[in-house]
């Protein structure tokens, strides 16, 4: 994580992004976005992240989420390590995926500049954590979020974007359970 951004205080709410190295678009085969869904889930269920928002687009994920053990920086760390590790397994196992050589590629060239990482770099360092503080800003990055696919072109519905929580606050059930803002 970029020195500049930091999650100051421990107990907060926090809107986060966090993009793939180079903006690569991983996120359009279910199997990758699955994983993310998983690790999320498992992060809320044994980890104590409380997911308020979240959405996972073709090369990057937003979350609006806090920490019930007040440890919103470890947290997010454990849960974009372990899905690094196992997004890039799942590109080198998968035989079907015609972009392979180009991504591991691509990983491995983000490592080689970063003193922290030896194999491959999936996730971009930064997060830009930013507390929110008042009803106005929370609504403000949650519409933000639901939104973002349609912005993106992809869905004319914020609720018909399957990796995202807008299904969950148009009184749907999404993938992951999220607590209401």
């Amino acid at each position: 994580m970029s020195r500049k951004y930091k999650f100051l205080n421990k107990e907060g709410l926090y809107f986060v992004s966090f993009a793939v190295v180079n903006w690569i678009d991983v996120f359009t085969r279910p199997l990758y976005s699955d994983i993310v869904t998983e690790s999320l889930d498992w992060c809320k269920n044994n980890l104590g992240m409380e997911i308020y928002c979240w959405c996972i687009m073709p090369s990057h994920v937003h979350l609006i989420y806090c920490a019930a053990d007040n440890n919103p920086e470890i947290i997010l760390g454990r849960f974009k390590e372990y899905t690094s590790k196992q997004i890039v397994k799942a590109i080198s196992e998968n035989i079907q995926e015609s972009r392979k050589e180009w991504m591991l590629w691509m990983f491995k060239r983000a490592a080689s500049k970063s003193s922290n990482i030896t194999a491959y770099q999936f996730w971009q360092h930064n997060n830009q954590p930013i507390e929110l503080w008042s009803a106005k800003v929370i609504e403000q990055k949650a519409d933000y979020i639901h939104d973002n696919p349609v912005e993106a072109g992809f869905v004319s519905e914020p609720w018909h974007w399957k990796y995202s929580s807008a299904v969950d606050y148009s009184g749907g059930k999404g993938l992951i359970n999220v607590e209401y803002l």
